[in-house]
């Protein structure tokens, strides 16, 4: 196997560790449900399972693996706790080629409360990457995400890529397992509105929807246009009616 070969399995190798590591937590924590027509966008090298706990509202990971036809591999998952919750948004996105993670982005992203634990948790350790290349947000971006954001793009140095499984794998888990305290929390008791929280994780939704390049992507990964757009419109980020 040459270098380049090399480089690339071990790429793809990790992240779909990452998955298989976030999926079997989801299943040992948490339920999967089916959610209506999402058997639609369960295909041939496209993934999609929901779940679902005492904490989790929501958490979504989506795979599509095209690495035969596309030579890339790409995942989203995202994490949307109770409406009894100040706990912020996961969410983790990456997309790699042969020899590169073309972006990778992972954020708490806040709900009603800005100033939360996990998120200045996650600043911290983002602030402390000396190879993060920082990233002019799109307006849309801005508008949702937080200051703590990792968001990188032609991550190819093997300590680097290795940084960013680890620090995906830890602040999943971090959060996962910090959701029980978040839940009628001392701080959600000052604040006890479950309305504030619909309309801010709804907030989230919108504003995710209108960025250009998850459609884009999807399609140019070989997907169905049709399914894409209804994919996006639907059931990546529905929101609460």
């Amino acid at each position: 196997m040459s270098q380049s070969q090399q480089s690339e399995t071990k790429i793809w190798d990790s992240l779909i560790g990452i998955k298989d590591y976030i999926i079997k937590s989801l299943d040992d924590m948490a339920t999967e449900i089916q959610e209506p027509g999402m058997e639609r966008f369960n295909q041939d090298g496209w993934v999609n399972r929901v779940w679902e706990n005492d904490y989790i509202r929501r958490a979504h990971i989506d795979v599509v693996d095209a690495r035969e036809s596309k030579k890339l591999w790409m995942m989203h998952c995202c994490i949307f706790p109770k409406l009894s919750s100040d706990a912020p948004i996961f969410g983790f996105d990456v997309i790699a080629g042969e020899r590169k993670m073309t972006g990778a982005f992972l954020d708490f992203s806040p709900t009603v409360n800005h100033q939360h634990d996990m998120i200045k948790g996650l600043k911290t350790i983002t602030d402390a990457l000396e190879w993060k290349r920082e990233r002019e947000l799109p307006d849309w971006g801005k508008a949702i995400f937080s200051g703590g954001m990792l968001a990188a793009g032609n991550v190819q140095d093997a300590a680097e890529i290795q940084q960013v499984t680890s620090i995906a794998k830890t602040m999943f888990s971090q959060y996962t397992t910090s959701l029980s305290v978040f839940t009628q929390s001392d701080m959600w008791k000052k604040i006890n509105d479950e309305g504030a929280v619909k309309s801010a994780q709804n907030r989230y939704a919108h504003y995710q929807k209108q960025n250009p390049h998850t459609p884009r992507v999807m399609k140019s990964l070989g997907l169905n246009e049709e399914d894409v757009d209804i994919f996006v419109k639907d059931i990546l980020f529905p929101e609460i009616v």
